[in-house]
């Protein structure tokens, strides 16, 4: 994904999916892109339970855009 869009002044979101679409591996697995376009409210808060079963475990990079949560054994 990143070399299918490395060197290209991103303009569009059509143009986004279009290079990321022509991305494929050397054995013929291909990329199938959606674009969500819904509208999420920002600061919706989740159930107190929810950070109790799933601990939020943030990435070393990126931790404000890239976290998982973890579900409890």
């Amino acid at each position: 994904m990143t070399r299918a869009c490395q060197g290209v002044l991103l303009q569009t979101l059509e143009q986004v999916k279009s290079l990321m679409e022509r991305t494929h591996t050397q054995q013929g697995l291909r990329v199938d892109v959606h674009i969500l376009d819904q509208l999420y409210e920002i600061g919706k808060k989740v159930a107190d339970t929810f950070k109790d079963n799933m601990p939020i475990q943030f990435d070393d990079f990126l931790p404000k855009w890239n976290y998982c949560a973890i579900p409890s054994a």
